[in-house]
Protein backbone atom coordinates (compact mmCIF):
# COMPACT_ATOMS: atom_id res chain seq x y z
CA UNK A 1 0.00 0.00 0.00
CA UNK A 2 1.34 3.40 -1.02
CA UNK A 3 0.74 7.03 -0.09
CA UNK A 4 -2.12 7.10 -2.62
CA UNK A 5 -4.06 4.79 -0.29
CA UNK A 6 -3.88 7.46 2.40
CA UNK A 7 -6.17 9.95 0.66
CA UNK A 8 -9.81 10.18 -0.33
CA UNK A 9 -12.01 12.87 -1.88
CA UNK A 10 -15.23 13.81 -0.09
CA UNK A 11 -18.00 16.23 -1.02
CA UNK A 12 -18.93 19.00 1.40
CA UNK A 13 -20.39 22.48 1.70
CA UNK A 14 -18.25 25.55 2.30
CA UNK A 15 -19.98 28.29 4.26
CA UNK A 16 -18.26 31.62 3.70
CA UNK A 17 -19.60 35.17 3.78
CA UNK A 18 -22.99 33.83 4.81
CA UNK A 19 -23.41 31.62 1.71
CA UNK A 20 -23.09 27.81 1.33
CA UNK A 21 -21.17 26.58 -1.72
CA UNK A 22 -20.82 22.92 -2.86
CA UNK A 23 -17.21 21.78 -2.96
CA UNK A 24 -14.97 18.85 -2.08
CA UNK A 25 -11.91 18.23 0.07
CA UNK A 26 -9.08 15.71 0.12
CA UNK A 27 -9.26 13.97 3.50
CA UNK A 28 -7.12 11.43 5.32
CA UNK A 29 -8.06 7.77 5.15
CA UNK A 30 -8.44 6.14 8.54
CA UNK A 31 -8.98 2.39 8.87
CA UNK A 32 -8.68 -0.33 11.45
CA UNK A 33 -5.33 -2.11 11.14
CA UNK A 34 -5.07 -5.42 12.99
CA UNK A 35 -1.53 -6.58 13.78
CA UNK A 36 -1.34 -10.34 14.14
CA UNK A 37 1.56 -12.66 14.96
CA UNK A 38 1.41 -16.36 14.13
CA UNK A 39 -2.34 -16.15 13.70
CA UNK A 40 -3.02 -14.30 16.98
CA UNK A 41 -4.25 -10.71 17.05
CA UNK A 42 -1.94 -8.56 19.14
CA UNK A 43 -3.31 -5.04 18.61
CA UNK A 44 -5.85 -3.18 16.53
CA UNK A 45 -4.89 0.39 15.68
CA UNK A 46 -6.73 3.12 13.82
CA UNK A 47 -4.21 4.13 11.17
CA UNK A 48 -3.60 5.49 7.70
CA UNK A 49 -3.45 2.49 5.32
CA UNK A 50 -0.12 3.36 3.70
CA UNK A 51 3.43 2.05 4.29
CA UNK A 52 1.93 -0.77 6.34
CA UNK A 53 4.99 -3.01 5.88
CA UNK A 54 7.09 -0.30 7.52
CA UNK A 55 4.42 -0.03 10.20
CA UNK A 56 4.50 -3.78 10.87
CA UNK A 57 8.27 -3.96 11.26
CA UNK A 58 8.57 -0.70 13.19
CA UNK A 59 5.75 -1.56 15.60
CA UNK A 60 7.23 -4.99 16.22
CA UNK A 61 10.62 -3.48 17.09
CA UNK A 62 9.46 -0.52 19.16
CA UNK A 63 6.96 -2.62 21.14
CA UNK A 64 9.57 -5.30 21.84
CA UNK A 65 7.77 -8.13 20.07
CA UNK A 66 11.01 -8.78 18.17
CA UNK A 67 14.54 -7.47 18.54
CA UNK A 68 15.49 -7.61 14.87
CA UNK A 69 13.53 -7.42 11.65
CA UNK A 70 14.97 -10.80 10.65
CA UNK A 71 12.88 -12.41 13.38
CA UNK A 72 9.80 -11.71 11.26
CA UNK A 73 9.78 -14.42 8.61
CA UNK A 74 6.96 -12.94 6.52
CA UNK A 75 4.42 -10.10 6.36
CA UNK A 76 1.11 -10.35 4.53
CA UNK A 77 -1.52 -7.62 4.09
CA UNK A 78 -5.13 -8.80 3.89
CA UNK A 79 -7.76 -6.16 3.07
CA UNK A 80 -11.45 -6.38 3.91
CA UNK A 81 -14.42 -4.05 4.27
CA UNK A 82 -13.56 -3.66 7.95
CA UNK A 83 -9.94 -2.68 7.45
CA UNK A 84 -6.56 -4.32 6.93
CA UNK A 85 -5.09 -7.31 8.69
CA UNK A 86 -1.30 -7.30 8.83
CA UNK A 87 -0.32 -10.93 9.25
CA UNK A 88 3.19 -11.53 10.55
CA UNK A 89 4.87 -14.87 11.08
CA UNK A 90 7.79 -15.15 13.46
CA UNK A 91 10.83 -17.41 13.39
CA UNK A 92 10.64 -20.37 15.78
CA UNK A 93 12.60 -18.99 18.74
CA UNK A 94 10.83 -15.64 18.71
CA UNK A 95 7.47 -17.36 18.25
CA UNK A 96 7.97 -19.27 21.49
CA UNK A 97 8.83 -16.06 23.33
CA UNK A 98 5.75 -14.40 21.87
CA UNK A 99 3.48 -17.22 23.07
CA UNK A 100 4.89 -16.90 26.59
CA UNK A 101 4.33 -13.16 26.54
CA UNK A 102 0.75 -13.51 25.36
CA UNK A 103 -0.04 -15.94 28.15
CA UNK A 104 1.00 -13.30 30.68
CA UNK A 105 -1.33 -10.60 29.34
CA UNK A 106 -4.30 -10.07 31.65
CA UNK A 107 -6.27 -7.50 29.70
CA UNK A 108 -6.34 -5.03 26.81
CA UNK A 109 -3.93 -2.13 26.63
CA UNK A 110 -4.14 1.36 25.21
CA UNK A 111 -2.32 3.05 22.36
CA UNK A 112 1.44 2.86 22.71
CA UNK A 113 1.37 0.35 25.57
CA UNK A 114 0.31 -2.79 23.76
CA UNK A 115 0.84 -6.23 25.21
CA UNK A 116 1.92 -5.33 28.74
CA UNK A 117 0.61 -6.78 31.98
CA UNK A 118 1.47 -4.28 34.71
CA UNK A 119 2.18 -0.66 35.55
CA UNK A 120 5.78 -1.64 36.20
CA UNK A 121 6.18 -2.73 32.58
CA UNK A 122 4.78 0.61 31.42
CA UNK A 123 7.63 2.34 33.28
CA UNK A 124 10.44 0.13 31.98
CA UNK A 125 13.34 2.14 30.58
CA UNK A 126 14.41 0.89 27.13
CA UNK A 127 18.00 0.24 26.17
CA UNK A 128 20.25 3.27 26.57
CA UNK A 129 21.28 5.17 23.44
CA UNK A 130 25.06 5.44 23.64
CA UNK A 131 25.81 7.78 20.73
CA UNK A 132 28.70 10.24 21.03
CA UNK A 133 27.56 12.34 18.07
CA UNK A 134 27.34 16.11 18.41
CA UNK A 135 24.73 18.30 16.73
CA UNK A 136 24.79 21.97 15.86
CA UNK A 137 21.85 23.80 17.39
CA UNK A 138 21.23 25.75 14.19
CA UNK A 139 21.22 22.58 12.08
CA UNK A 140 18.45 21.02 14.15
CA UNK A 141 16.43 24.22 13.93
CA UNK A 142 16.84 24.19 10.17
CA UNK A 143 15.76 20.55 10.04
CA UNK A 144 12.46 21.32 11.74
CA UNK A 145 11.88 24.24 9.38
CA UNK A 146 12.49 21.95 6.40
CA UNK A 147 9.99 19.32 7.54
CA UNK A 148 6.68 21.04 6.75
CA UNK A 149 7.19 21.20 2.94
CA UNK A 150 7.97 17.47 2.95
CA UNK A 151 4.66 16.52 4.61
CA UNK A 152 2.94 15.76 1.33
CA UNK A 153 -0.13 14.11 2.83
CA UNK A 154 -0.65 16.75 5.49
CA UNK A 155 -0.46 19.52 2.92
CA UNK A 156 -3.47 17.95 1.22
CA UNK A 157 -5.46 16.94 4.31
CA UNK A 158 -4.29 19.06 7.28
CA UNK A 159 -4.95 15.96 9.37
CA UNK A 160 -1.65 14.06 9.49
CA UNK A 161 1.17 13.69 11.98
CA UNK A 162 4.70 13.23 10.65
CA UNK A 163 7.85 11.54 11.91
CA UNK A 164 11.10 12.12 10.03
CA UNK A 165 14.75 11.13 10.28
CA UNK A 166 17.45 13.76 9.80
CA UNK A 167 21.21 13.54 9.83
CA UNK A 168 23.86 16.14 9.16
CA UNK A 169 25.17 14.54 5.96
CA UNK A 170 21.86 13.92 4.13
CA UNK A 171 19.34 16.16 5.84
CA UNK A 172 15.82 14.72 6.05
CA UNK A 173 16.10 11.34 4.38
CA UNK A 174 12.85 9.69 5.41
CA UNK A 175 9.37 10.98 6.26
CA UNK A 176 6.36 8.94 7.29
CA UNK A 177 2.87 10.31 7.92
CA UNK A 178 -0.21 8.93 9.65
CA UNK A 179 -3.35 10.11 11.42
CA UNK A 180 -1.79 8.67 14.58
CA UNK A 181 1.47 10.07 15.96
CA UNK A 182 2.56 6.67 17.33
CA UNK A 183 1.84 5.09 13.95
CA UNK A 184 3.91 7.69 12.11
CA UNK A 185 6.90 6.97 14.35
CA UNK A 186 6.49 3.21 14.00
CA UNK A 187 6.38 3.57 10.21
CA UNK A 188 9.56 5.65 10.33
CA UNK A 189 11.21 3.00 12.51
CA UNK A 190 10.32 0.29 10.02
CA UNK A 191 11.62 2.33 7.10
CA UNK A 192 14.92 3.04 8.88
CA UNK A 193 15.41 -0.62 9.71
CA UNK A 194 14.39 -1.71 6.23
CA UNK A 195 17.05 0.40 4.53
CA UNK A 196 19.73 -0.24 7.19
CA UNK A 197 20.23 3.43 7.93
CA UNK A 198 22.83 4.36 10.52
CA UNK A 199 20.76 5.88 13.31
CA UNK A 200 23.35 6.85 15.91
CA UNK A 201 24.21 10.17 14.22
CA UNK A 202 20.71 11.44 13.49
CA UNK A 203 17.56 12.89 15.00
CA UNK A 204 13.88 11.99 14.97
CA UNK A 205 11.65 14.95 14.13
CA UNK A 206 8.03 14.94 15.30
CA UNK A 207 5.08 17.19 14.53
CA UNK A 208 3.31 16.07 17.69
CA UNK A 209 3.62 16.29 21.45
CA UNK A 210 6.14 14.13 23.28
CA UNK A 211 4.66 11.49 25.57
CA UNK A 212 6.66 8.71 27.18
CA UNK A 213 5.83 6.20 24.43
CA UNK A 214 7.41 8.42 21.80
CA UNK A 215 10.64 8.56 23.80
CA UNK A 216 10.59 4.79 24.41
CA UNK A 217 10.11 4.08 20.69
CA UNK A 218 12.93 6.47 19.75
CA UNK A 219 15.24 4.70 22.18
CA UNK A 220 14.29 1.28 20.83
CA UNK A 221 15.44 2.27 17.34
CA UNK A 222 18.66 3.82 18.68
CA UNK A 223 18.30 7.50 17.73
CA UNK A 224 20.05 9.88 20.17
CA UNK A 225 18.06 13.08 19.57
CA UNK A 226 14.30 13.68 19.53
CA UNK A 227 12.91 17.04 18.38
CA UNK A 228 9.20 17.90 18.56
CA UNK A 229 7.00 20.91 17.95
CA UNK A 230 5.00 20.49 21.17
CA UNK A 231 5.88 20.12 24.82
CA UNK A 232 6.87 16.90 26.63
CA UNK A 233 5.30 15.29 29.66
CA UNK A 234 7.12 14.75 32.96
CA UNK A 235 7.50 11.03 32.31
CA UNK A 236 8.82 11.67 28.80
CA UNK A 237 11.55 13.90 30.26
CA UNK A 238 12.46 11.37 32.94
CA UNK A 239 12.60 8.54 30.42
CA UNK A 240 14.71 10.54 27.96
CA UNK A 241 17.18 11.33 30.73
CA UNK A 242 17.48 7.66 31.70
CA UNK A 243 17.66 6.46 28.09
CA UNK A 244 20.43 8.87 27.11
CA UNK A 245 18.27 10.77 24.62
CA UNK A 246 18.60 14.50 24.00
CA UNK A 247 14.99 15.68 24.23
CA UNK A 248 14.20 18.92 22.40
CA UNK A 249 10.67 20.28 22.28
CA UNK A 250 8.53 23.37 21.68
CA UNK A 251 10.45 23.92 18.44
CA UNK A 252 9.60 27.26 16.84
CA UNK A 253 11.08 29.37 14.06
CA UNK A 254 13.39 31.17 16.48
CA UNK A 255 14.52 28.26 18.67
CA UNK A 256 13.51 25.43 20.96
CA UNK A 257 13.74 24.06 24.50
CA UNK A 258 16.25 21.37 25.51
CA UNK A 259 15.14 19.20 28.43
CA UNK A 260 17.78 16.44 28.66
CA UNK A 261 21.39 15.76 27.67
CA UNK A 262 22.22 19.21 26.26
CA UNK A 263 25.89 18.18 26.06
CA UNK A 264 25.19 16.79 22.55
CA UNK A 265 24.24 20.22 21.27
CA UNK A 266 26.89 22.58 19.94
CA UNK A 267 25.81 26.19 20.22
CA UNK A 268 28.88 27.64 18.51
CA UNK A 269 31.94 26.40 16.66
CA UNK A 270 34.00 26.60 19.83
CA UNK A 271 32.01 25.16 22.71
CA UNK A 272 29.11 22.91 23.62
CA UNK A 273 26.96 23.35 26.68
CA UNK A 274 27.73 21.15 29.68
CA UNK A 275 24.82 19.18 31.08
CA UNK A 276 26.03 19.38 34.68
CA UNK A 277 23.76 20.88 37.30
CA UNK A 278 26.43 23.45 38.12
CA UNK A 279 26.56 24.75 34.55
CA UNK A 280 22.94 24.52 33.46
CA UNK A 281 20.75 22.87 36.03
CA UNK A 282 19.72 19.94 33.86
CA UNK A 283 20.56 16.42 35.01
Amino acid sequence: MTANDALAERKMLIWRAGRPTPSSRTVAEEKGVALTYDGTTYAVMMATPAHLHDFAVGFSITEGVVERAEEISSVELVESELGVEVRMWLVADRSRSFVARRRAIVGPAGCGLCGIESLEQARLVPRRVASRSKFRAADLLGAMSALAPLQCLNQKTRAMHAAAFWDVSEGIGLVREDVGRHNALDKLAGALIGCNRVRSNGAVLLTSRVSVEMVQKTAMIGVPVLVAVSAPTTLAIETAEQAGITLIAVARDDGYEIFTHPDRIVFSERRSLSSSAADFGIG
